[in-house]
């Protein structure tokens, strides 16, 4: 566990926050602020603010269709749609900010590993080393057919198909060092072509011929991050991720993930406690605990079933139409997200949860565990939390956006700050520096 909590913000670029329905509440910007730059750079701007460590942008880059095998669900409730792209996003707050890290979500499915590091590494250049990939092997059959490639590739073919794709990665930065760039406009020589090294690649799945697109930076390479929780997501974790987010619906959960990865770790040569783990959580700050259980009904009460089961669906890879709301669930079997189809079906107690109560805990936070109450209340229960599961920091769940992200960094990062554990002003320039320290 670090001295100091570490904090994140997640976001999507998309008309809904994980709150779904969210679009339609008093409270909501992000709807009008998907097509307003200001919109992004007033949260970061916040953030910044706030001493966060960064952004997380969570990504569905394809309409879930699995819910009653269609699409129709989804778009009627804007649930993970529209589908717009953060990566413009990521350049219009790192322009705003100096020092908030700003966290992608890109695929390895559905782009080249080229394409990749190309967008990655350009974004990373210019914001001085202020960007992290969150590398994902696209568990949403949606996004295989919207990108031509068939029906979904098997779970772990998955991840070995990724770690090509990784590797490829590695070598387009390694293509080009430091010390190949001259830059002598006296001599007109730009790089020296005997330093570089072009990449000739042929894999089971995947090839590569070609010179790494973007300079190198003195910043270093983006910052990576990785959420694979089965037991060939946590392999991929342990070879790529420098930061792992996990998410767990229950405190006890989170120790359980946690002695996992650490025996991960363990099982792949890697010093346990040099892991950086993040978990979710889903802040509702109001000046009363009655009132801040209030937002959360009111929030929960204008979410219909079938939206919340339409996320679901595309997220386990199973249509959940098909089963009893009432019923304890029977155990599923997904090539989707095995580590969230875990989370999903489990309470806190161990006992398999209804659909109804599985559906409940994923409408306003995709499984992600609420801190409701006072600013007061919030900081104390950040810090048992943290402390409990030994913990890096958390990444935190919007309900309505900008307002969440302005209560908390109003009125619960002082107090944390006054506790000790979360830092007052940044000690680095990027976002590996200010995380990593």
């Amino acid at each position: 566990m670090s001295s100091q909590m570490h904090l994140m913000q997640m976001l999507v670029s998309t008309a809904t926050t994980h709150t779904l329905m969210s679009w339609t509440d008093p409270n909501d910007g992000q709807l009008d602020g998907l097509q307003d730059f200001a919109y992004w750079q007033h949260v970061a701007r916040t953030l910044e603010r706030g001493c966060f460590d960064g952004v997380f942008f969570a990504d569905s880059p394809a309409t879930h269709a699995v819910y009653k095998g269609s699409a129709v669900p989804s778009v009627q409730y804007g649930v993970s749609w529209p589908n717009h792209d953060p990566m413009p996003l990521v350049a219009a707050m790192a322009a705003a900010t100096t020092h908030l890290g700003i966290g992608v979500t890109l695929s390895t499915t559905g782009t080249t590993p080229y394409l990749a590091t190309r967008r990655i590494s350009t974004l990373n250049y210019l914001s001085r080393g202020r960007v992290g990939w969150n590398i994902v092997c696209g568990f949403s059959e949606a996004e295989q057919l919207a990108n031509g490639l068939g029906l979904q590739t098997p779970h772990d073919e998955r991840y070995d198909q990724a770690d090509e794709f990784m590797e490829i990665c590695y070598r387009l930065w390694d293509s080009v060092p430091n010390q190949a760039i001259l830059m002598d406009r006296k001599n007109g020589q730009f790089a020296n072509p005997d330093l570089i090294t072009p990449v000739d690649y042929q894999g089971k799945y995947l090839s590569c011929k070609a010179v790494g697109p973007v300079l190198p930076s003195k910043y270093g390479l983006p910052l990576r991050f990785q959420a694979g929780s089965s037991g060939r997501g946590m392999e991929f974790a342990m070879k790529h991720a420098e930061v792992i987010f996990a998410i767990h619906n229950h405190v006890p959960g989170m120790i359980k993930s946690t002695q996992n990865l650490h025996a991960a770790a363990a099982k792949h040569g890697a010093n346990p406690d040099d892991l950086k783990i993040i978990f979710g959580l889903q802040p509702i700050v109001r000046s009363t605990e009655a009132e801040a259980r209030q937002r959360a009904e009111e929030l929960l009460e204008r979410i219909p079933l079938d939206a919340t089961l339409a996320r679901l669906s595309g997220i386990i890879g199973t249509d959940l139409s098909k089963f009893d709301p009432d019923k304890p669930l029977a155990e599923l079997q997904t090539q989707a997200s095995q580590g969230l189809l875990a989370v999903f079906m489990n309470g806190s107690d161990g006992k398999t949860l209804t659909l109804r109560e599985a559906a409940s805990n994923w409408a306003l936070s995709v499984g992600i565990p609420k801190i409701i109450g006072t600013p007061e209340q919030v900081a104390s229960e950040f810090e048992r939390i943290w402390r409990e599961t030994g913990c890096y920091g958390f990444n935190l769940s919007p309900t309505t956006n900008p307002d969440s992200v302005d209560d908390f960094v109003d009125q619960v990062v002082p107090l944390l700050q006054k506790r000790g554990i979360f830092r007052t002003a940044y000690s680095g320039q990027t976002f590996r520096d200010n995380l990593m320290s």
